[in-house]
């Protein structure tokens, strides 16, 4: 396979990206920013974690470039996903005097991006910002679609906006520095789009398990390339989820928020919870007769394959879990609404399926 970057386009009108993919490409980082509309002064929000090993390093490359940068950095994990947070940074930026031509820059991972987007969606009623993705999970997933916020107490994601970045960095190289649970949680993702809308990539995924367990370039950057393919398609259908298209990608994500919000978003990764979701979601449409065995058989063994957990951990209350699900931003006209297969590669959205049927999902024995 050819080590030249691969470009997907997402089409949104005026509001239209690339999202680049590639290994090496944080070494382009300056010209990606500044081809698309140019820079004067640019502020990047990172992570602790993320900080040492690409933040500051970025933000050095864009004053060798003679463009005026400052580094924000925030604690890593969900936790940091707060409105203190925010009007921390907020504040932050208008104290170092950041104006309506600043460029936000987010380097790390799905909290970081969504922090850093809400941020630039609101600060000064809205600045330009790129996403630099460093973890698997925001490279497949949150770094694409435009989607940003924060959470409340027992709610993920339920203040925030729909800002498209002006362009995607996905370098695949910085995937080697990942820890090895969290490049196992964006593999729930990857697999995810291969239940929802491709069953030739989740096979895909099936026959080239061990290569992706270790990291092969090739097999990243394909699996990378098609996930975000994948979502770009259905967000340019569905910008912001008024069709009902884009509550596909929400797959596990019902019964995976949920579980975040009982374990006070700091046991469970994401991308596990999201695992664990689409478990549950796949074992309440068998028992529905949406689907056979086979296929939920099928998605359990390639998520544990990819080293992700699918059963709800022991002791979380699972009637604590069914009415956090009633605080879920899809819960529409009174009803609990679950993205549920049809078979591997196709989904429909279903409304409250009924309780029992749900607490049954959520055991495994």
């Amino acid at each position: 396979m050819s080590n030249e970057a691969a470009t997907v386009r997402v089409s949104l009108a005026e509001r239209s990206y690339d999202i680049q993919i590639g290994e090496g490409l944080l070494d382009q980082a300056v010209e990606f920013v500044t081809s698309r509309g140019g820079a004067r002064h640019v502020v990047v929000i990172t992570d602790a974690n993320v900080d040492e090993l690409y933040g500051d390093a970025l933000a050095d490359r864009f004053v060798d470039a003679g463009v005026e940068s400052h580094v924000l950095v925030v604690e890593a994990g969900e936790p940091s996903k707060s409105t203190d947070v925010v009007a921390d940074l907020w504040q932050t930026m208008l104290d170092e005097g950041c104006d309506r031509q600043t460029v936000v820059i987010a380097v790390g991972g799905g909290v970081v991006g969504d922090i850093a987007g809400f941020v630039a969606a609101t600060f000064a009623r809205g600045l330009r910002f790129f996403q630099v993705p460093t973890t698997l999970l925001a490279q497949v997933d949150s770094s694409v679609g435009g989607k940003t916020g924060v959470n409340l107490e027992g709610a993920k994601n339920m203040v925030g906006a729909f800002w498209q970045p002006d362009g995607v960095l996905i370098d695949t190289a910085v995937l080697k520095t990942l820890p090895e649970e969290e490049f196992c949680a964006g593999l729930a993702e990857v697999v995810k789009y291969g239940v929802i809308l491709d069953a030739e990539f989740f096979a895909y995924l099936e026959a080239n398990a061990d290569a992706i367990m270790d990291r092969d370039p090739a097999a990243l950057r394909t699996i990378i390339q098609r996930s975000c393919r994948l979502k770009a398609d259905v967000v340019e259908a569905d910008e912001r989820e008024e069709t009902g298209l884009r509550a596909k990608l929400n797959y596990g994500h019902t019964f995976g928020h949920a579980l975040e919000a009982a374990t006070g978003y700091s046991e469970l990764l994401h991308g596990e919870a999201v695992a664990i979701g689409m478990a549950c979601a796949s074992r309440l449409a068998q028992s529905m007769g949406r689907i056979d065995a086979e296929a939920t058989d099928r998605q359990v063994k390639l998520l544990e394959r990819f080293e992700l957990p699918t059963a709800i951990p022991e002791g979380i209350d699972l009637g604590e879990l069914s009415a956090l699900m009633w605080r879920d931003k899809k819960v529409k006209d009174g009803e609990v609404r679950f993205v549920l297969p049809t078979r591997i590669g196709e989904v429909e959205t279903v409304a409250s399926p009924g309780d029992d049927l749900v607490l049954a999902s959520m055991r495994t024995s």
